[in-house]
């Protein structure tokens, strides 16, 4: 009998076929952990699951074959890591992939921000164009600007490549500084995380979700940062308190937010609706075909490794010890 393999959503066909090839493919169209989930997982060998997914004890006590669970994202918060030790089942997630994609939607929300374009796309639209005039929505130019990068891996370090580009002078905070050749090669300058709040023009968080950046921009970072920065978030939405945040555009210390993510993911403060320097857009980051396939491929090429008694390339660090 052919081995299992539940997808909790639809992905790109590239993974599936790579499955379908070896393997019996369910996509499971998980809309939340209740009876019918729970029997389509009983006799899985294998779950490709989404960051929105909650993978839990519930998910493994009830799944005895269940060997790994194939994250479709770089982050994975949303797995219990200390269930799937206690029951011996691999988490893997799809590193690198994401780069370029992230990277460009974070510049692509600094630039649209700094110089209007979604206010000036609305005006427009809105038959309000009636000719050139010298103060009609005035931006701010990216050149000679402080970038402040908060994370400094794959994504800070193609977002830093980008500015450098725009003529923007590059500052970032990072667990560890990055070696001396690489600073180099970015021309950007370590600093510690007061510092960057108060040199930064622009802030792009690029973190992961953990207990340290939980509400690491919150009401006291807020006071720190130049009055008038602009905030970018691509990471976790839980990195921002947005209360705080809203509190700071309101009272003119933050310019302008551009948040792919949200600290109440789907939900999304409902002030932050109505705010013309706010950018909201729906978690995508990652929305390309190059990175999406890409993601796809990988999941599937974790859960083959599985499957056939190997360790995945991309297990991930919390677990590669017990590997």
């Amino acid at each position: 009998m052919k081995k299992k393999v539940c997808i909790t959503n639809q992905i790109p066909e590239i993974g599936i076929r790579l499955l379908k090839e070896k393997y019996h493919v369910e996509i499971c169209q998980k809309g939340a952990v209740d009876e019918t989930f729970l029997s389509q997982i009983r006799n899985c060998d294998a779950i490709v699951s989404l960051l929105s997914d909650k993978i839990d004890e519930n998910i493994f006590s009830v799944a005895p074959k269940l060997k790994i669970v194939a994250n479709y994202a770089v982050g994975y918060n949303n797995i219990d890591l200390n269930a799937a030790k206690k029951y011996k089942i691999m988490v893997t997630n799809t590193p690198g992939v994401l780069t370029h994609a992230t990277a460009e939607i974070a510049f692509a929300l600094m630039i649209s921000l700094t110089r209007r374009i979604i206010e000036a796309d609305k005006l427009t639209r809105a038959g309000h164009f009636t000719g050139w005039e010298p103060m009609l929505l005035l931006g701010d130019e990216l050149n000679g600007k402080t970038m402040g990068i908060v994370g400094m891996g794959r994504i800070g370090q193609s977002m830093a490549i980008k500015c450098r580009a725009f003529g923007m002078n590059i500052i970032y905070h990072n667990r560890t500084p990055l070696d001396e050749n690489t600073e180099k090669a970015l021309e950007a300058a370590y600093c510690s995380f007061d510092e960057l709040l108060q040199q930064s023009d622009v802030i792009s968080l690029h973190t992961p979700s953990t207990r340290e950046t939980f509400h690491l921009i919150n009401e006291a970072a807020f006071k720190k940062m130049k009055t008038g920065v602009y905030l970018i978030n691509t990471s976790r939405g839980e990195v921002i308190d947005e209360a705080a945040l809203v509190s700071a555009l309101r009272s003119g210390k933050v310019k302008g937010a551009g948040l792919d993510v949200y600290e109440f993911e789907p939900e999304i403060t409902h002030e932050l609706f109505s705010m013309e320097n706010v950018i909201l857009l729906p978690h995508i980051g990652s929305a390309t075909t190059e990175a999406r396939n890409k993601m796809s491929e990988m999941v599937a090429r974790n859960v083959i490794a599985a499957l056939e008694g190997k360790n995945p390339e991309n297990l991930v660090p919390e677990l590669e010890a017990d590997g």
